[in-house]
């Protein structure tokens, strides 16, 4: 119980700090932050694991940091987090020099985050059926759909 409530409490402070530019340049404190940010995700908190994942994803050095932040969006996208469900949408279209470029996981990602409420999501699911993709036949019905939602996720 203490242990969890300590973690949150240096989770905030660290989210809080995480925007003083000049302190996210100081190895040490870096260190720390990154340890708070890893804590509140490995207790399974998603909005932390969104989060670090993100962090881990742009920032992270190495391919382990990567896979890492790979696991923990996936973690939290299975949790209905729409932004990690969107990114993962986004790197497994693009793929990279580990995983092959899949236009049908995008397709499943992007699902979960439209139904999440991600209007983005929404609009490159109705770009993907319009044009098509490898694995992909162009499919209008589904892209009118999906660009229905798209606007009405975001308020057009």
């Amino acid at each position: 119980m203490f242990a969890a409530l300590r973690a949150r409490i240096g989770y905030l402070l660290a989210r809080r700090l995480f925007h003083w530019a000049w302190l996210v340049k100081q190895p040490r404190a870096w260190h720390w932050l990154e340890g708070q940010f890893s804590r509140m995700a490995n207790l399974g908190d998603v909005q932390a694991q969104s989060f670090y994942g993100h962090i881990l994803l742009f920032r992270g050095k190495g391919l382990g940091a990567r896979n890492e932040g790979r696991r923990l969006l996936a973690l939290a996208a299975k949790a209905s987090d729409a932004k990690a469900a969107y990114q993962l949408g986004v790197l497994s279209l693009a793929g990279d020099s580990q995983y092959a470029a899949d236009a049908q996981q995008s397709i499943e990602w992007w699902t979960l985050a439209a139904q999440a409420g991600h209007p983005a999501a929404a609009y490159r699911l109705a770009e993907l059926y319009r044009s098509g993709a490898a694995g992909v036949s162009p499919d209008e019905a589904q892209a009118e759909y999906f660009a229905a939602l798209s606007s009405r996720l975001s308020g057009l």
